[in-house]
């Protein structure tokens, strides 16, 4: 599978009303997460219904998963998150997100990078 392949999978993963619900109370819940069951509640549907749903989220890289003794306590995955925004952002303004205020510190140190080699070239 190939990046693309990649973010289409991690759009393809929020683009149902359910999982974008899981997502943003799960986002809500900070890195601690929150038990699957808790999820069920809080979102009014049956757990059964929710399994899939989680999975699939988990393989695409949004969320994960870690066992506390019966419990499968669910959390947004920061890495993978912010590999989507950076995905979504990257290119914005010529490859300057930082102009627009996006853009990690490592993005805008690559961004930095690239235009001190066209002044360079330019020279």
């Amino acid at each position: 599978m190939n990046d693309q392949d990649n973010y289409v999978a991690l759009f393809a993963a929020l683009s149902h009303d359910l999982r974008l619900a899981v997502f943003r109370l799960l986002m809500s819940a900070g890195p601690s997460g929150l038990p699957a069951g808790d999820v069920a509640k809080a979102l009014d549907v049956p757990p059964s219904t929710l399994s899939s749903h989680l999975a699939q989220m988990s393989q695409a890289g949004l969320l994960r998963s870690t066992r506390r003794r019966q419990q499968i306590l669910y959390a947004v995955d920061v890495e993978g998150t912010r590999r989507l925004i950076t995905y979504l952002t990257e290119d914005c303004c010529g490859g300057r997100p930082e102009i627009c205020g996006y853009g990690t510190p490592a993005l805008q140190t690559r961004a930095a990078a690239t235009c001190k080699e066209k002044e360079t070239s330019d020279e």
